[in-house]
Parts: structure tokens; sequence; C-alpha cells
């Protein structure tokens, strides 16, 4: 899912939306090293039927894609709003990303915001202005990206290329360790078989004498 040796990785990230969903493509090299590829923001009138919306976005990612051919894609994960409405097409917005990622076999990783803000900028409660100036000094941009979502879209990629590979060694240590946990315990399961047995032929030899004794 993530090279090991420092070896260029591009991500897509999105910042899933049906009225603007942010896409930005992100190079990570060697180190913390990110270079932005290409950024915009997809909409969908407000008017529309949710359906011609999400196939809207749905072209729009399929030919970014094409296009740009990440490596993984890096998508916002939804959480509770008030807005439960803004909250339910997020999440579709963010269906079809996933959906779109898959046909190709890409994975797809879910950042929650505070994880992204945290990623960039140091702080998880980053406001939309800070976010919006490290993203812009991290990648060397000649001006701010707008809106918003654009900027986002950008932060998720750039966290998702510092996040992942930390996220990839714990999960190997965790299984290494399991393995070993799970070879130590055999070792005792059979160290206790033998003893057992060692001392079942040990009683059988004591019984053995006693009788020839008697005899």
């Amino acid at each position: 899912m993530f090279p090991d040796r420092g070896d260029p990785l591009r991500v897509l990230g999105v910042d899933p939306g049906l009225t603007r969903c942010g896409l930005g493509v992100v190079d990570g090299g060697i180190g913390r090293q990110v270079a932005c590829v290409a950024v915009d923001v997809v909409r969908t009138p407000a008017d529309d039927e949710l359906s011609r919306r999400l196939l809207r976005i749905s072209e729009a990612v399929e030919e970014w894609l094409d296009t740009y051919r990440p490596e993984a894609i890096a998508v916002e994960r939804v959480f509770s709003q008030h807005n439960v409405r803004t909250a339910m097409g997020t999440a579709q917005a963010g269906g079809v990303v996933a959906l779109g990622a898959a046909r190709r076999g890409l994975p797809v990783v879910f950042h929650t915001p505070s994880e992204v803000k945290a990623a960039v900028t140091g702080s998880g409660r980053a406001d939309k202005a800070q976010v919006t100036g490290m993203v812009t000094r991290l990648l060397k941009l000649e001006a701010r990206p707008k809106p918003a979502d654009a900027a986002d879209a950008l932060a998720l990629a750039i966290c998702h290329l510092w996040r992942e590979p930390m996220r990839g060694r714990l999960a190997e240590a965790e299984a290494r360790a399991a393995d070993l946990a799970r070879a130590h315990k055999a070792k005792l399961a059979a160290a206790a078989k033998a003893r057992g047995g060692a001392g079942n032929t040990g009683s059988a030899n004591v019984a053995r004498t006693r009788r020839e004794t008697r005899r």
C-alpha cells in the first residue's frame, strides 16, 4: 500500500461534497517532500437531481483517476453534523469516490478532519485558514488554493503521504508481536506436555520397581 524505501507515491486527496468536491493530487518523495500535481473543485448545481449530481462527481473522479493515475486515494471521513442533509450528501459523494477507486483496485483510506489538521499544521484544532496557509507553504504554491475545499483536498493527500507509512509500520510491528506471542505460547504448551509425559513415565517406573521388590 505504501513504499518502504522512500519511493515516490502519488495520492489523490478528495474533500467530498455535493455542491463542491475538492480534488488534489500530490506526489510524495523521500522523507517529507511533497509536490502539487493538480488541484480543482468539482461543482454541481444545488437544484439538480441527486443522481445527476453524483454522476457529475463520478465522471470527474474517473477522469482524474485516468489522467493522473494515483496509487492511493485519501478521502475525508464524514462525521455527524448539525445538518443531516449535508452530512448525507457528503457521505454519498465519498462513496462515489471509493467506488471509482475500487474499480481500479486502488486503496482508499478515510482520514478524520482532526488527523488531517494535525498532520499538516501540528494541531488537530486548526481552522481552515491555518490549513490553507500550511498547504500553500508546504507545497510551495504561488497562491493560496481556493476555495477551502481545494486546500482541504491537498491537505488530505499530504496527510496520507505522511501518516500512512507510520500506520503500515505499526501494523507490521503488531503482526510480528502477535506471531511471536503465538510461537511462545506454543513452546510453553509443548514443554508442559513433555514434562507431563516424563512425569507419567517416572511414576510408572516407580510402581514397577515396588511390585518387583514385593516379589
